[in-house]
């Protein structure tokens, strides 16, 4: 029993040596990217002048020196395929960290509402839109839609990783939504410090940025800078019911995985006949679900201590930083992966879908968030 029991473990380690092994030049790689993205963003002076966090910062470097990953792809291949998918799911399950279930109470049932409004409608246009008038196929179409209505490149990566699809066709609808979501990052302070975006006091423009922005980053930064530039009319309240509206729409991410899924799943059995596929069934989604409830127990005993000198909230602390890290791994990873001649040859038409629904997005989400006035803010 002793010599098997050995055995098994000398086979799990060797297992795990195999996958570190295969995995290393690639991850070294990504991980310079990743200490160059975190070192620009805590530098304060790049910090101000630029706003971009290190997801940002990680996918553009990423995507500078994707050149060098093409050309040493066969090197580098594992560990940043490692970095882009697995690493990606643990750092949206570990973003249970940044919420509490008493948060999401706050915006109540409005604040569901107008994430729901906004995540089916953009996600129909871009289903029905993409095929018709931009040439696209359904998959690209869908994961284009997803980035847009939900979390950018986190609900693209998502689905692309549910729905089984082709790599490029997420790397495009990613680097189309990117784009985008970094535009409107600078956009919205800019028109709202410049008395450009009438009817919106403070919190209404909160209600707008967290309704409309891509990514979860996108909001942070427009925030911060939303206070910088409009000295002081936007406060940090008005920052937090972004940050929350946003929030509920990454928790969407969990029961449209499901839904989408299974419909597409179901519609590609009709179309094929003999083929059938399985559902991925995204259960890091759900150990997203999970971090956010024991986020909530361990906020309440933040201060006691857990271990030695170590407090639940120093686990907490932990749990944001390896989130950020795996997402800033995960992102730098991405931007290896965008092979800019294929992109110019048939990105053209994401991007253009993507840019349809940007300007969907800040016009209908205005007029939106002028209808949740008095119930929202």
């Amino acid at each position: 029993m002793d010599c098997g029991h050995t055995h098994n473990n000398k086979n799990f380690f060797q297992h795990w040596l195999n996958i570190l092994k295969s995995n290393f030049k690639g991850l070294i790689f990504v991980g310079g990217i990743v200490v160059l993205s975190m070192f620009f963003a805590s530098n304060q002076t790049i910090r101000e002048s630029t706003h971009l966090a290190a997801t940002a910062f990680a996918i553009l470097i990423g995507a500078f020196l994707s050149p060098i990953f093409f050309k040493y792809q066969h090197t580098f291949q594992a560990g940043v395929h490692f970095s882009a998918k697995k690493l990606l799911r643990l750092g949206i399950i570990l973003y249970g960290f940044n919420v509490t279930l008493t948060e999401l109470a706050g915006v109540g049932i409005w604040g569901i509402l107008i994430s729901l409004i906004v995540i089916v409608a953009i996600f129909l246009i871009a289903v029905i839109a993409g095929p018709k008038f931009f040439g696209l196929d359904k998959e690209t179409s869908m994961l284009v839609g997803a980035g847009s209505a939900i979390c950018g490149a986190a609900a693209v990566l998502a689905l692309e990783s549910s729905l089984k699809s082709d790599p490029f066709k997420g790397v495009m609808a990613v680097g189309s939504v990117v784009i985008f979501g970094l535009a409107l990052m600078f956009l919205y302070p800019i028109l709202y410090a410049a008395g450009l975006v009438p009817n919106l006091d403070a919190n209404g423009m909160g209600v707008m940025m967290g309704a409309t922005l891509h990514e979860v980053a996108n909001v942070a930064g427009a925030a911060d800078m939303a206070k910088d530039m409009a000295q002081g009319t936007f406060t940090q309240n008005a920052a937090n019911v972004a940050i929350i509206i946003k929030m509920t729409r990454v928790i969407m991410l969990v029961p449209f995985l499901l839904i989408v899924t299974y419909l597409f799943v179901k519609n590609q059995e009709e179309e094929k006949g003999k083929t059938k596929k399985t559902i991925q069934i995204p259960w890091f989604a759900f150990a997203f679900l999970g971090m956010i409830i024991v986020n909530t127990y361990l906020s309440k005993i933040a201060d006691e201590t857990f271990v030695g000198a170590i407090t639940f909230g120093d686990i907490i602390s932990a749990g944001k930083f390896l989130c950020v890290l795996c997402i800033v791994f995960s992102m730098a990873a991405l931007g290896l992966q965008i092979d800019f001649k294929k992109f110019v040859k048939s990105g053209g038409r994401a991007f253009g879908l993507a840019f349809c629904l940007c300007l969907i997005l800040v016009v209908g989400g205005y007029f939106l968030t002028l209808a949740f006035k008095g119930v929202l803010w």
